[in-house]
């Protein structure tokens, strides 16, 4: 049996099929092997006999023929005549593989001038084989053949794109991460998560047991990934690693006539800023050598690209499924209002036990629920930040419902910075802005926005993680005037029901100084100037804190809280005019919550590091660290002034977010509040709905 013709243009970036020139013979037919896929270069002219003007050519059924901009569809009777006025040649392909040698052919007759019969006939004799990869690469659940075999090589974003998709296996220690791994037995719901791609070999067994099937990755993507066969013969769904790290070939069993292997891929790493995201596998023909002397010939490749999920945070505006909340004791009373706050919006609450001295304060500044989604499988993962150097140590991981995966992300350094938090990544709603379509929403960073010696910003490597997700296009915001950096202490975003008139669906809620003290100064022209902040507060809690009751008059009057509150309100100001344009925000979709601030020392400074730099915290409980559950607010208790029996602050927001049908329920957390730099609400971490839109139907 002659060997496969050589075959070029097999890099994956290339769209032309692969091809291969073919001369024929007058004296004796020529024989050559067609795969599914490969063209031949058919060379017309080459044997024409001296004074032939004119040839037909005609072939089976199971043959397409090129020819100038004529295509033969294969019917038998089908011939074309065309004359030998210049160089010919014809594009042949297979459409179907052949059941036995030599069972398809290509038939040239020639013709002199004035003759009817022809002069001479050259006959190719094709076997067609199969030998394709596929996958879903349309991501409608099906694993069917493309009309074009090198569409399947290329990865297409948009409503009209192509690709398959791998999910991230996101919980390796159920799994043991040992390259040396080599079987393993799946639960169901972990075999869901799991990308087919299968390999069809078909044609007959005379001609595939010359060849061998080699199924195969680069050394750099094989750590990506791995992939797993169903090992046949044993009692249990047991499947072998194939391919992964330290191993990036597998050469397949022979086939016989025909065959169908299904392959199973997880990937093992999210893209990042040294890893695209795509990873190829190809399954490779290759003629067997007999002679020891004779290196084996690579012949045919077929090749399909996959992109790895991104992993996608989801707003606050989104529906909540489960509160994860940590029930310290002497919180009892912040977990009971939360529980009755859970209990109205519908949504489950699932407890987590943490070390009542560290009064779960991790929780919402370590890790946030995120998603990630391939077409046949949604798949919630907690993000988890490195405050906390490991996240087996925590209770957490034994609180997670079934099929919650987790993703730890560390620093070059495996350091802790107050950035590196989940405090500081904050995703909006879907907006347009700047004529762009942003349907997942923007991740939002904080830093420090120009270099400083005492400046602080997210580490590079969270950073570029961040960005390399692609479909939730970060903005970068100034937060580093903050004590703890975190975003979330002057800004968040509220659901409401607008979108019927137009409106965005959501509003933006910053904190405000200047809405304060334009409070405070009202409430003293009508009279309340003597009413106190922090009345209903404890005075060995005021002490402990540093903080005293002062009346409306006395905070007005202070002209060194009202010079730091200026500089907060710059910084807010800076923000909110950078998220009105790259959010495609107006004025109408922006409230001002009133919240004063105070500029203190850093605490807690890493060794080696000495910072003389103040920086901005609440004054009182910041209002803006919300738990938002649906249209159910559940806000930190100001302590604002009493004025007839009502907080005049809880009254305000009350009154700014009650008529666009939100429901303000204020939680006393004054005492972890200020104590510790942080609030109860950090206690919870919310998992969400996740978006109806695809995020491969977009376009980065």
């Amino acid at each position: 049996m002659p060997p496969l013709l050589p075959v070029e243009g097999q890099s994956s970036n290339l769209a032309m099929s692969f091809q291969s020139t073919l001369s024929l013979s007058l004296d004796s037919p020529t024989h050559a092997i067609c795969v599914l896929g490969m063209e031949i270069t058919l060379d017309i002219s080459g044997c024409a006999p001296e004074n032939c003007q004119s040839f037909t050519i005609r072939g089976s059924p199971r043959i397409l023929i090129h020819i100038s901009s004529t295509v033969i569809t294969g019917k038998e009777d089908a011939v074309v005549w065309r004359p030998m006025n210049k160089p010919t040649e014809a594009l042949v392909r297979m459409v179907s593989p052949s059941p036995t040698v030599d069972e398809d052919k290509v038939l040239v007759s020639y013709y002199c001038p004035d003759t009817e019969v022809p002069t001479a006939t050259a006959v190719l004799y094709l076997t067609g084989v199969e030998v394709s990869l596929e996958a879903d690469i349309y991501r409608d659940g099906q694993l069917d053949m493309p009309s074009d075999k090198q569409a399947k090589k290329r990865w297409v974003w948009g409503p009209n794109g192509w690709g398959a998709i791998l999910l991230v296996n996101c919980n390796p220690g159920e799994r043991g991460e040992s390259e040396k791994t080599r079987v393993w037995e799946p639960l169901y719901s972990e075999q869901e998560n799991l990308s087919p791609m299968t390999l069809t070999v078909e044609g007959p067994q005379a001609v595939l047991k010359n060849y061998c099937l080699i199924l195969h990755t680069s050394k750099e993507e094989a750590s990506k990934a791995k992939v797993y066969l169903l090992q046949k013969g044993t009692a249990t769904s047991t499947y072998e690693l194939v391919i992964g790290p330290g191993k990036p070939d597998h050469v397949l069993a022979p086939f016989e006539n025909r065959g169908k292997e299904t392959f199973y891929i997880e990937a093992i790493e999210f893209p990042s800023a040294n890893f695209t995201g795509l990873i190829s596998f190809s399954v490779s023909l290759v003629e067997k050598s007999y002679d020891q002397l004779i290196p084996e010939v690579p012949l045919y490749k077929d090749t399909v690209m996959f992109r790895v999920a991104p992993y996608i945070f989801t707003p606050s505006t989104q529906m909540p499924l489960e509160l994860y909340l940590c029930r310290a004791l002497q919180l009892q009373g912040f977990v009971d209002t939360v529980i009755r706050l859970s209990e109205k919006s519908n949504v489950q609450v699932a407890s987590v036990y943490e070390d009542p001295n560290r009064q779960g304060k991790w929780l919402q500044d370590e890790m946030a629920f995120c998603y990630t989604q391939a077409p046949h499988k949604t798949v919630s993962l907690i993000f988890d930040t490195p405050r906390v150097s490991n996240m087996e140590e925590f209770p957490i991981k034994y609180s997670l419902s079934p099929g919650v995966g987790y993703l730890t992300h560390h620093t070059e350094d495996h350091g802790v910075a107050s950035l590196d938090s989940i405090g500081n990544l904050i995703v909006s709603p879907p907006v347009k802005a700047q004529g762009k379509d942003y349907p997942l929403g923007r991740v939002l960073i904080g830093g420090s926005f120009y270099p400083s010696s005492e400046g602080r910003d997210m580490s590079k490597a969270l950073r570029d993680f961040v960005y390399a997700q692609q479909v939730q296009a970060p903005v970068e915001l100034f937060s580093d005037w903050l004590m703890t950096g975190h975003m979330d202490e002057f800004m968040c975003f509220v659901p409401v029901n607008d979108k019927y008139d137009e409106g965005k669906g959501f509003r933006l809620l910053l904190a405000s100084p200047s809405a304060c003290y334009e409070l405070f100064e009202q409430k003293q022209k009508e009279g309340y100037g003597d009413a106190n902040l922090f009345d209903e507060v404890r005075p060995d809690q005021l002490i402990s804190n540093g903080r005293e009751s002062r009346t409306i008059s006395q905070v007005l009057a202070d002209e060194n809280l009202r010079k730091q509150n200026d500089y907060v309100e710059k910084c807010i100001s800076l923000n909110r005019t950078l998220l009105k344009k790259e959010l495609g925000l107006t004025d109408k979709d922006i409230i001002a919550i009133p919240q004063l601030f105070c500029l203190e020392m850093l605490t807690n400074i890493p060794s080696g590091q000495n910072f003389t730099k103040h920086f901005a915290r609440p004054y009182f409980p910041d209002m803006v660290r919300m738990i938002v559950l649906g249209r159910n607010l559940g806000i930190p208790k100001p302590f604002g002034p009493l004025i007839k029996g009502t907080c005049c602050l809880e009254e305000r927001v009350c009154n700014l977010l009650e008529p666009l049908g939100l429901k303000c329920t204020f939680i006393d957390d004054f005492e972890c509040y200020l104590t510790n730099m942080g609030d109860t609400c950090a206690c919870v971490v919310i998992h969400r709905v996740p978006f109806a839109f695809k995020w491969w139907k977009m376009i980065p």
